[in-house]
């Protein structure tokens, strides 16, 4: 069978060739006689692929000295707590909410303190990003929260918000590594890998080193503690060991492409192919206000439910696999994140114009 085109929000596509030397290593893993799948984490070798994993991250984003990579588990939802358990030391912080996930965070903050929403576009269906230039900010704020690029609604910063000095912590879950970003304007900066990265299971946090600190809301266990792994280089219980290495792989892909402004200049090709037809289509139309449209997540409806039904149909039928939108907004949604190749976009605005010219 031939492999599909895979729009998935995630997990989502891979690489082929990050799965065809996965698939060439799985028995043995140059030469040490074993998958990674079974090896010890304490082992040389797999020190080796953790720490390379590493470098090579820090290499593509240009992480600062001062700044700790975590290879975590319990996906961005974990992060959603593990981020006021360490650092509402004043138990205030604020949040801009627009999408899903950060509503969630918002959420999930006020078990541990004072959450404040001070900007949000919820009020026209998280369809923009709100002006984030003057905002409310708490003078006693421990950090300004936000969702950078949101996968459901396909919305994303573009100019970060001015935060007066107060820390900006980020879930980039769905544009991590899709284009350059200076972390050096971020105090944690984190994302569940399974969108444009790897396999579902791990997280990604970076974190600026004055932030772990052994400081942490009472009663924060030890496994949510980023002192307890920083100061064990992610290794204090197994780590999702495969997922890892799967991880490394795509680092090296990207560095292979590149880096992160071919990244950038590929995605923008990709999603200027898509939206355009959108923008000229008289069937389909995009959802979001343009200024603020994703590179990753491109949300689309035809302004009739059965007609969005039926498109998902023969959408799956010709090749194209999971352009069903979220269940919370419906319509369609393609995902075309970094691994999603050029004429995998072309081919589907193929087929959209086929669809439309019998749709009409």
């Amino acid at each position: 069978m031939s492999r599909v085109y895979n729009f998935s929000a995630g997990p989502a596509v891979l690489p082929e060739e990050v799965l065809q030397e996965a698939a060439d290593e799985m028995l043995d893993y140059r030469g040490c006689g074993m998958s990674v799948m079974e090896m010890s984490h304490r082992s040389k070798v797999y020190e080796g692929i953790i720490q390379d994993a590493e470098a090579d991250l820090r290499s593509i984003l240009s992480i600062p000295q001062n700044y700790k990579v975590l290879f975590l588990q319990g996906g961005a939802h974990q992060q959603f707590a593990m981020i006021p358990m360490n650092l509402m030391k004043n138990k205030v912080a604020d949040y801009i909410v627009t999408g899903q996930w950060a509503k969630k965070a918002y959420q999930e903050a006020q078990i541990f303190g004072k959450a404040n929403k001070i900007a949000s576009s919820e009020d026209k269906t998280f369809s923009y990003i709100p002006d984030c230039s003057d905002l409310p900010i708490s003078p006693d704020a421990d950090y300004v929260y936000i969702c950078e690029n949101n996968t459901i609604y396909g919305t994303k910063f573009k100019t970060l918000p001015n935060t007066k000095g107060k820390t900006l912590v980020s879930d980039v879950s769905s544009c991590f590594l899709s284009e350059p970003m200076d972390i050096s304007k971020y105090g944690l900066v984190y994302g569940g890998v399974q969108k444009n990265i790897g396999p579902a299971g791990v997280v990604i946090v970076i974190i600026r080193e004055d932030l772990i600190t052994e400081d942490t809301l009472p009663g924060t266990p030890t496994m949510l503690k980023y002192k307890t792994h920083a100061d064990a280089n992610s290794l204090y219980n197994t780590p999702p060991a495969y997922g890892i290495y799967i991880c490394g792989k795509v680092f090296k892909w990207i560095q292979k492409m590149g880096g992160l402004d071919a990244m950038k200049k590929l995605n923008e090709e990709k999603a200027a192919i898509l939206y355009n037809f959108l923008d000229e289509s008289e069937l389909f139309k995009g959802t979001v206000r343009k200024e603020d449209r994703s590179l990753m997540n491109v949300p689309f409806i035809t302004g009739n439910e059965e007609l969005d039904a039926k498109f998902v149909k023969e959408s799956k039928a010709a090749g194209f696999e999971n352009l069903k939108g979220h269940r919370s907004v419906g319509g369609m949604r393609a995902s075309i994140y970094n691994a999603m190749p050029i004429e995998g976009v072309k081919a589907l605005v193929e087929f959209m114009k086929k669809f439309e010219l019998e749709n009409k």
